[in-house]
């Protein structure tokens, strides 16, 4: 008798686009627990800046990969990977659903499917030979670096995202193989029996929310919150990276005003936004909703309530 697949509800889309609010309600109709599938909001008293959940929010649903780790620590896709998958099992043992909500795509792929990541060797000298070299020219020199030796591992990661440029320049230094190839060489097998929800919306609509829910941060004191972690004595970590934290980093740094950091900072969250969306659409199997207004919020609930239970044979509690 060939063995089913574990049901998971999957919710990603880009940032502001109303992936919090829909998933209380999933969880509450197919009796889910949530595993955050987002890279930063596994970090303690980064709350503001990674739009964490509330307790309130939350509404008595449970959440998982949330506070678990101090910002001063690395945090990896293989680790994500492997704690994910014991957290599915735990709560399906429960009689629980496996739901994953969040933005980081790769992260999110890691867990899904047959992905296993090779243990590469590392070079510590050269690491910060490309630390320095980056601090000399820029993060833009340091990423053309990585086109010029694997186009397709560029296009994926951000310049910003100094830590991965490293990582990837690193893998061909020491193996003579691009990660590139090393991943896409993997066949994507679904682990799971996944319905996978993807939330967009009207771009402009989008990125109007995108400035307001920033807006919104600057009001709840994330200045105050990111000027604690810089005065903690916190850089060079994988966590200040995240948007919103690097931003006004370097207003406190005196690289810039505070005026040209929030510029920064909603301009970064737009060209995420945009990342987010184009990975979802190129990467996986995403069967998406549109949350453009003048559609109704309780309409289109229904609308993937039934894709739901459709596609994992769950019963709705209404």
């Amino acid at each position: 008798m060939k063995k089913t697949k574990q049901p998971v509800i999957v919710i990603v889309g880009p940032t502001a686009v109303g992936k919090t609010k829909l998933s209380i309600d999933i969880a509450k109709a197919f009796n889910g627990e949530i595993i955050s599938g987002d890279s930063m909001q596994i970090y303690k008293g980064m709350d503001i800046g990674t739009a964490k959940i509330t307790p309130e929010e939350m509404d008595g649903i449970p959440h998982h990969l949330i506070d678990m780790k101090q910002p001063e620590e690395s945090f990896s896709t293989a680790e994500f990977q492997q704690i994910v998958r014991l957290k599915i099992e735990e709560i399906a043992a429960r009689g629980k659903t496996p739901m994953i909500v969040g933005g980081t795509g790769l992260y999110i792929q890691s867990v899904l499917y047959d992905y296993t990541f090779t243990e590469e060797k590392s070079d510590p000298a050269y690491r910060e030979e490309m630390a320095l070299f980056e601090k000399e020219h820029g993060s833009l020199q340091l990423h053309e670096k990585l086109r010029a030796a694997d186009p397709d591992a560029a296009t994926s990661i951000h310049p910003n995202n100094v830590r991965r440029v490293i990582r990837a320049l690193e893998v061909i230094h020491t193996t003579g193989k691009k990660i590139s190839e090393m991943q896409n060489g993997q066949q994507k097998i679904s682990l799971y029996d996944t319905a996978m929800i993807g939330l967009k919306m009207d771009r402009e609509l989008l990125y109007e929310r995108i400035h307001q829910r920033i807006d919104m941060m600057l009001e709840e004191g994330l200045v105050e919150e990111v000027k604690a972690l810089y005065q903690s004595g916190l850089k060079d970590c994988q966590s200040i990276q995240a948007i919103g934290y690097k931003e006004l980093y370097a207003y406190f740094q005196g690289d810039c005003s505070l005026d040209e950091a929030i510029k920064q900072l909603k301009q970064n969250s737009r060209r995420y936004a945009k990342r987010q969306f184009t990975w979802f659409r190129n990467k996986m199997d995403v069967t998406w909703f549109d949350m453009t207004p003048p559609c109704h919020f309780s309409d289109k609930k229904d609308e993937i309530f039934a894709y739901i239970a459709g596609k994992l044979g769950l019963k709705a509690k209404l």
